[in-house]
């Protein structure tokens, strides 16, 4: 499969459960329109389109910057795990992971997720599962530049976010 027009290259592109999928970890911002105009454009049978765009907090002011550091391959390879494991669990026509890397600012785009399918309920979950395991398990992490200029440390991940992600176990899959 030919990577997207727009996707930089080592962009990741798959199938699974009939989806296409596209994984993409970079330095570079997003439009997160264009990502869902190119999802749906050969997908005559889209229902329905979850997005889910992730920004950068100023944490009430104290933050100068989050800088996003990964493990190149590993990383790719951990989220188009999770995105295959999401297709086989719903029925969906497609799903777009992009996720940057580097400094990036309060206000400024860190992660989307574009979940397709026939129908609302599917997208929703998929999405949000999504969500879950990128939030617990992607090999990325997190440091705060703090707008004093100090060190605000690495972010650990939180009791909540794993909460989240452990009651996927308990969620049987959507029926087409």
């Amino acid at each position: 499969m030919s990577p997207h027009p727009s996707s930089p290259a080592g962009s990741d592109q798959t199938r699974a459960g009939g989806a296409d999928i596209s994984v993409r970890i970079q330095a570079e911002d997003f439009d997160a329109g264009r990502e869902i105009a190119a999802l749906t454009a050969s997908n005559g049978n889209t229902g329905a389109v979850v997005t889910f765009t992730g920004l950068c907090r100023d944490e009430d002011g104290r933050l100068a910057a989050l800088e996003l550091e990964h493990y190149p391959g590993m990383a790719e390879a951990e989220i188009t795990r999770i995105a295959e494991e999401a297709c086989q669990r719903w029925p969906l026509g497609g799903l777009t992971v992009i996720h940057r890397h580097g400094r990036i600012v309060p206000g400024a785009n860190i992660v989307l997720v574009v979940a397709v399918s026939r129908h609302r309920r599917a997208a929703f979950e998929a999405a949000e599962f999504l969500m879950d395991y990128l939030k617990t398990r992607a090999p990325f992490w997190k440091k705060e530049h703090l707008r004093d200029g100090g060190d605000g440390g690495w972010v650990d991940a939180r009791d909540s976010d794993t909460r989240d992600a452990d009651r996927w176990a308990a969620v049987p899959p959507v029926e087409p």
